[in-house]
């Protein structure tokens, strides 16, 4: 696999639109992160670690629905191995006018898109969540 945290937001996707109660995905320091950042934000209900038949970390996303509908009902991937993007903090774009997030890996660790303009920091563009 070239590309886990892809792999990552497209498990993410596909619970979500399966409306599975728990997503399992390979555990990283970085999905970590990225899930923290998504639990804060209202767009999954919970996180925990866990440990597969094989003795491998894994991590167990717990879905959120409201009403039947997905919380998630957008996920995209923006910084890819063959074309990273790389924004000052005053060039973050904004996710559907506000609505959504972007999270940015920075020097002062993974951070959504206004706190990103609130501490001044750039970095790299990793997705979009709406």
């Amino acid at each position: 696999m070239t590309d886990p945290i892809s792999d990552f937001l497209t498990r993410l996707r596909n619970a979500s639109k399966a409306r599975l109660e728990v997503c399992k995905a390979p555990h990283s320091n970085l999905k970590a992160g990225i899930a923290a950042i998504l639990k804060a934000e209202g767009y999954i209900s919970g996180y925990n670690d866990g440990v597969d038949e094989q003795g491998h970390k894994q991590l167990l996303i717990t879905m959120k629905y409201v009403d039947g509908t997905p919380a998630i009902s957008g996920l995209t991937r923006a910084s890819t191995p063959g074309r990273r993007l790389y924004f000052s903090y005053t060039d973050i774009p904004r996710v559907l006018n506000g609505l959504g997030i972007s999270i940015i890996s920075t020097s002062k660790g993974l951070m959504k898109d206004a706190d990103c303009r609130r501490n001044k920091a750039g970095g790299e563009l990793i997705c979009n969540v709406w």
